[in-house]
């Protein structure tokens, strides 16, 4: 036994000698030193976003350099700038009452910091284009319009414009004055409408009516007195359509105008009144669902009025939701009409399409919101409210009370934010491809779930947006036909690339 404890005793001896000559050697340097991990990239040719749907990366700003080696990968998408398709407007979310109720309610320097990581240009996303309402919403803090009493004398701004609207906008400006914004009303002036064209029986009510035609001079003047009223308040208005919703009657403001009444009105008053007024203001037509709301009689609404070209030429193109139908209809429009523009100006998530879970959103939202609008030729891409709280609100009856934000806040401390699908579609787009870049070709690699869009902004610079919605990683090269350059694309996620 004692030669036995000896023996031991020994190997013990010998095996902490060895470690101390194995750890003053280096070789086991997990015992007196963390390993240090490899250095990430904080600058290099190409500049890359990632959000996957599992927040692992949350618009993660990325970077690598051009390959040095020449291309062999199977999986290489090339661009082609010599096939090109629309130029882009932008991209963005609406700037409503709520919106800007909640965002007021937080502390300056949140919302300042928030404001620019939305929107400015060198220090965030770079959103691009804003919504807004000519009067009440459907997401305002009350139901009014700008002429609620008749005598041109009655009309001007109201209290949400001068109070919440119009001192976010000008924050918003101060960040990134090249901001495009347009603007829809949900509802003319009461005293405008009518029950019916045919009774012609006033309709004294924010939901539902028709525009008396005898008024379609004065709705003009509206418009123009409104744009002129933003405009001396520091607010450009780029662009209006005649109506929010046309086929909707049931929204808490609401005026329903089929394609005839709005033919006649711009071709009669809206399209007139503003050339008169030396305004370069954008007419939009429509601005609502693919599928028409089902309504036969008004199927490819904006070409219908396209047929009369004293209207047309008043026209910049059309604007479409998302609540029905399909966003093929986008390119049976461009189809029929590819001399008129098409941009998407609403889409939401809320309770009823899960739209809190971003693990399903964020594709679903990318594939046929972000991507799939674009392309089919749409040139601008705008969502419902940029911001609401965790209440869906502030809302009103009659109005939507299921609705999530682009970004939801906290209402206990008014700072907290989740961000939802909606922010980060945006974002991915905005981040890198600018107001005035072309859509242009690509081809090469594709897979089942891969989807993708390319474009060559004005500075000369490529962009690349591309949604992965498979369970593998891919790993993509990009080519722009001089330089390369590959990049893992994880699973479940979009990724946003710049060069």
């Amino acid at each position: 036994m004692k030669k036995y404890t000896e023996n031991l005793k020994s190997a013990i001896l010998a095996i902490c000698l060895l470690s101390s000559i194995l750890t003053a050697c280096g070789t086991d340097k997990s015992t007196t030193e963390p390993i240090t991990p490899d250095p990430v990239a904080t600058t290099g040719d190409v500049t890359i976003y990632v959000t996957t749907n599992n927040r692992s990366s949350d618009f993660a700003k990325k970077f690598v350099d051009f390959s040095k080696t020449s291309n062999m990968s199977p999986t290489t998408i090339t661009l082609d700038p010599t096939t090109t398709y629309q130029t882009m407007d932008g991209f963005g979310a609406a700037i409503t009452g709520s919106t800007c109720y909640n965002l007021l309610k937080m502390a300056q320097a949140d919302r300042t910091k928030f404001l620019k990581e939305t929107f400015s240009e060198t220090e965030g996303m770079g959103q691009s284009y804003i919504r807004i309402a000519i009067g009440c919403s459907d997401f305002s803090l009350s139901e009014y319009t700008c002429w609620d009493t008749p005598g041109i004398e009655n009309f001007g701004l109201q209290n949400e414009e001068n109070n919440y609207i119009i001192p976010i906008l000008k924050e918003i400006l101060a960040i990134n004055p090249n901001i495009k914004i347009i603007a829809a009303p949900w509802t003319s002036p009461r005293w405008m409408k009518v029950n019916n064209l045919t009774d012609l029986q006033p309709f004294n009510s924010w939901t539902s009516g028709q525009l008396n035609p005898i008024y379609y001079s004065d709705y003009g003047t509206y418009f123009v007195k409104w744009i002129q009223a933003m405009a001396a308040k520091g607010v450009t208005i780029n662009a209006v359509t005649p109506q929010n919703e046309p086929l909707n009657r049931g929204n808490s403001a609401s005026l329903y105008m089929g394609w005839e009444e709005q033919l006649a009105f711009i071709k009669t008053a809206l399209g007139p009144k503003l050339k008169a007024a030396g305004l370069a203001t954008k007419i939009y037509l429509f601005d609502h669902n693919y599928d028409y709301d089902k309504v036969a009689s008004q199927n490819d609404y904006p070409v219908n009025i396209y047929k009369d070209a004293a209207a047309a030429a008043y026209v910049a193109g059309a604007a479409y939701h998302n609540y029905g139908g399909d966003k093929a209809e986008l390119l049976d429009i461009h189809n029929q009409r590819p001399d008129k523009d098409l941009i998407f100006t609403e889409t939401s998530i809320g309770t009823w399409n899960d739209g809190q879970n971003l693990s399903t959103r964020l594709m679903d939202d990318m594939q046929d919101v972000g991507l799939g609008t674009i392309n089919n030729w749409s040139k601008a891409v705008i969502v419902w409210n940029l911001m609401l709280d965790t209440e869906r609100g502030p809302n009103r009856e009659g109005g939507c009370q299921t609705c999530y934000g682009a970004v939801d806040i906290n209402k206990s401390d008014y700072k907290t934010i989740t961000k939802n699908s909606h922010y980060y579609i945006i974002g991915h787009l905005s981040a890198v491809v600018k107001p005035g870049a072309v859509r242009i070709g690509a081809s090469g690699y594709s897979a089942t779930g891969v989807t993708y869009s390319a474009f060559k902004n004005t500075d000369g610079t490529y962009a690349f947006v591309l949604l992965n919605n498979t369970t593998d990683v891919k790993n993509i090269t990009l080519s722009d036909g001089v330089k390369h350059f590959s990049y893992s694309v994880p699973s479940k996620s979009i990724v946003s690339y710049r060069w």
